[in-house]
């Protein structure tokens, strides 16, 4: 009689892009995973998972996982593939990226990658090495939070802030752009705590989202007004003495300036009138918050995705230095914590071996980089492309025109994927990847000050490779020699780890898991010079002259708001996150496709009624870029002018997404993404 195998329990991490980063451990019996079990003792996973990581070992078994290198057969965008082997793809693919090189430049290879996972080895280092190495052209990827974290770096030097863990014993927070029940989920325990203790929640946002319902005070504002209600806050710190001026003296250059500016240049009235909100919402937010020594905001990226974006991250970032919140463990604002780690990127990236003069293609562009092949976009055609941890047919903005590029015939084309995604349906050769449970990998967290380590549990599905393997092969078949493409997965992790300054190692990594980077409590920008040209919190900032915009902070009105004026017919677009999906990521999970349902559009009452539609409708919302359906829900959870698409949801089958309609113009600070800048028109279908 056989003897039944023990289980193996692995201490693993969440790869997606969210500050959560939780920590699970894997159950494989056999070889096979069959448990996926929240860290109860950490101090941010607390023991739960989110909706879409309880699914993960649906996603690494997936039926339609690929699982050996596929060659295309058929044209462009229909998906007929056939079976290779690897040292047949490795051959052809060597071959034609050298061909491009020999016939236009290594500046016509782009690759393309953002967030598909936020590990550092699986993320950015053999590709980036690789593609450095070759001389490709750069991708600036600022698709999600460029706009917001180069504002915070050119206010306070740095971005940190106070953890999701540390926050439970304010006495007001604030969730400003952000759908933290969605985007956040483990932030909420510690708001829970402060609740529970007294603590006041406030939520800003557009949409009535299902955290502006739990929320104690929701403030609807116009969308892309964020800097005007931040400067109206601002002015009544100021006016009624609830700025802490001792904090400011030794903490803040240029307070006084800034103090002139918002009484002088900005009201109550003002900031109402360009929120459209009633004054008084301002006036109570304003005597809240400045009446409240333990006050905490969440910044997320919800506030900074319009042309004005980094403004408004920048004005809100110096309210808690107006009031000293920053005084207090646990207080303050975070918009990202990820300054906290230093692990050693250049090291893995070798960035040292970027050719001089090396272009760069902003990744919001790819729509033009890839339909304008004798231009390009400052440089030659793109000619090749290989596209990893990332999909841009259905993320990227105007998705009609990527599409298009991507259909080229003369584009050669890479896919590195789990699945067949609207993306890899264009590729000349699909290559298969490793999922979270099947590689190492080193975390950092931008919600968080806990580094993780993630050891795999079970053997690579089918001939699935980890990235930076396949990125090692790679080299190999283009003749690159380099001793740097001979390191290991956890040779590259001890190397990210030497830059950690000794707070990080990879025995308790490995032991336990997860390793704190800084004590717990501690007190950002509260003492020691900053990293910023004074030495202080920037309230005048000159260096953003640079960028020709003042250097105090101000309001930068959205792309939109000419064409959605009151009686327009044109309305403005928000497509925050889907509840069960993490951008396209868990799209094609079959429960949670369900559990998402057919994608819809909301629309207030007033809105409606002036269109002539009715909730339940099939409607087509469309501008000069394109047009995707919807099914109408008509709620006041849209305020006026305002409707909102959750997405994002695959095309598979050739139908558009709400990225068919969203442009790639780019914000005031970072080149981000204006997603949320976006006009449409809504009607029958």
């Amino acid at each position: 009689m056989s003897r039944m195998a023990l289980p193996i329990v692995t201490r693993g991490v969440c790869p997606h892009d969210c500050p959560d980063t939780c920590s699970f451990d894997t159950t494989v019996v056999d070889g096979v995973a069959t448990r996926l079990t929240p860290v109860a003792d950490h101090p941010v996973t607390r023991g739960f998972l989110c909706t879409k990581v309880n699914r993960y070992l649906e996603r690494t078994y997936a039926a339609d996982r690929v699982a050996t290198p596929l060659k295309r057969v058929g044209p462009k965008g229909t998906g007929e593939f056939r079976t290779a082997t690897w040292n047949e793809a490795l051959a052809d693919i060597s071959l034609r990226l050298k061909s491009i090189v020999d016939s236009h430049g290594a500046q016509s290879i782009l690759p393309y990658s953002y967030a598909g996972t936020m590990g550092l080895i699986q993320r950015e280092s053999m590709s980036a090495r690789f593609f450095h190495r070759l001389g490709a052209s750069l991708l600036d990827r600022t698709i999600c939070a460029s706009a917001g974290t180069t504002a915070w770096m050119h206010t306070y030097g740095s971005c940190d802030g106070p953890g999701a863990e540390e926050i439970g014993e304010n006495e007001l927070i604030i969730l400003w752009g952000t759908n933290t029940l969605t985007s956040n989920p483990h932030l909420w325990p510690a708001i829970r705590k402060a609740r529970d203790s007294g603590a006041t929640l406030v939520c800003i946002d557009p949409l009535r989202t299902r955290t502006a319902r739990a929320a104690d005070i929701h403030i609807a504002l116009r969308p892309g007004s964020d800097a005007a209600l931040a400067l109206g806050v601002m002015h009544v710190l100021f006016r009624d003495d609830h700025a802490d001026a001792g904090f400011l003296n030794e903490r803040a250059h240029g307070w006084e300036e800034l103090r002139d500016h918002v009484l002088t240049q900005w009201s109550v009235e003002r900031a109402a009138d360009l929120c459209d909100l009633p004054p008084q919402e301002i006036h109570m937010l304003a005597k809240r918050y400045g009446s409240t020594q333990r006050s905490f905001i969440r910044f997320n990226y919800g506030m900074q995705r319009h042309l004005g974006g980094g403004s408004a991250v920048r004005a809100g970032a110096l309210l808690p230095a107006v009031t000293g919140a920053w005084r207090h463990p646990g207080s303050g604002a975070t918009l990202s914590t990820s300054s906290a780690y230093l692990f050693d990127k250049e090291a893995l990236q070798r960035p040292d071996w970027i050719p001089v003069g090396t272009r760069r293609i902003n990744m919001n562009q790819l729509d033009e980089a890839l339909t304008k092949p004798d231009a390009g976009v400052g440089g030659p055609g793109v000619h090749g492309l290989v596209v990893y941890n990332s999909n841009p047919a259905t993320v990227a903005p105007n998705s009609v025109a990527v599409r298009s590029g991507l259909a080229r015939e003369d584009l050669f084309t890479v896919v590195i994927e789990q699945f067949m995604t609207d993306t890899a349906h264009y590729a000349d050769w699909v290559l298969p990847a490793t999922t979270q449970l099947e590689h190492h990998d080193l975390h950092a967290a931008y919600g968080h000050h806990f580094a993780s380590l993630n050891t795999p549990a079970i053997a690579p599905v089918g001939e699935s490779l980890p990235n930076s393997e396949i990125f090692r092969r790679l080299a190999r078949a283009m003749d690159f020699d380099d001793p740097e493409f001979g390191q290991s997965d956890v040779e590259l992790i001890e190397l990210a780890l030497a830059g950690a300054d000794g707070h990080l190692s990879w025995e308790v990594l490995s032991k336990v898991g997860y390793e704190r980077v800084q004590p717990a409590g501690q007190r950002h920008y509260t003492t020691g010079r900053l990293a910023t040209p004074s030495g202080k919190i920037e309230c005048v900032a000159d260096t953003l002259t640079d960028y020709g915009l003042p250097a105090l902070p101000d309001f930068i009105e959205p792309l939109t708001w000419q064409q959605t004026t009151p009686g327009s017919t044109e309305l403005t677009l928000l497509t925050p996150p889907q509840h069960e999906f993490l951008n396209s990521s868990f799209a094609n999970i079959p429960r949670l496709s369900k559990a998402a349902g057919e994608q819809t559009l909301l629309m207030n009452p007033v809105d409606a009624q002036t269109r002539e539609l009715n909730d339940g409708d099939a409607v087509l919302i469309a501008n000069d870029r394109g047009s995707f359906p919807a099914r109408l829900i008509v709620t006041p959870d849209a305020r006026p002018g305002t409707v909102a698409a959750f997405g994002l949801r695959w095309a598979g089958d050739g139908s558009t997404g709400v990225n068919a309609v969203t442009g790639s113009g780019l914000t005031d600070l970072g080149r981000g993404a204006t997603f949320y800048d976006t006009a449409v028109t809504v009607g029958h279908r």
